[in-house]
């Protein structure tokens, strides 16, 4: 009698189970860099990649209280914060840039610095999104502010310092 409920409880069990064939990358299965470039001025320059597993790496290269290269490690919540943040920006396939010159920028101030997120791994090709924050076009206000708060959700405030 037990080994029947047994095979009976694995059996349902598996019922529940999804299929993981399915050609559709887990995006937590993805590791994201996030890396920003100079303006003219004292902007901090700094990358960070954040792998699914939590390990994370700070690069600091210029106007960063840090420099060089610092090892940490996010928990699952402010890694999946981190993610929701970018979520709505994340390019469906290939490459998105958003730069002078190109169609979505609008109007641009020079000097401005920009922002560099990469999606890779999984399985899936890379992503990714190139913003010149100098890009001036309305529509773009909303992007810009959640890719600049998107790593207050990760513990590097104190490595960055002032931006």
């Amino acid at each position: 009698m037990k080994m029947a409920l047994t095979i009976a409880l694995l059996m349902l069990a598996a019922g529940c189970a999804t299929p993981s064939g399915n050609g559709a990358t887990p995006r937590s299965a993805e590791t994201i860099r996030y890396e920003t470039a100079p303006c003219f001025g004292a902007c901090p320059v700094y990358a960070v990649t954040l792998s699914p597993d939590g390990t994370a790496r700070f690069e600091g290269k210029r106007f960063t209280v840090a420099t060089g290269e610092h090892a940490f490690t996010v928990t699952p919540d402010q890694l999946a914060d981190f993610r929701r943040r970018l979520a709505p920006y994340r390019p469906a396939g290939g490459e998105r840039r958003i730069a002078p010159g190109e169609a979505d920028c609008g109007p641009a101030m020079t000097d401005q610095p920009s922002v560099s997120v990469s999606w890779q791994g999984g399985g899936a090709p890379p992503v990714s999104l190139s913003l010149y924050y100098g890009c001036a076009a309305p529509a773009l206000k909303a992007m810009k502010a959640a890719l600049r708060a998107a790593p207050d959700a990760l513990p590097i405030a104190m490595m960055i310092g002032r931006r």
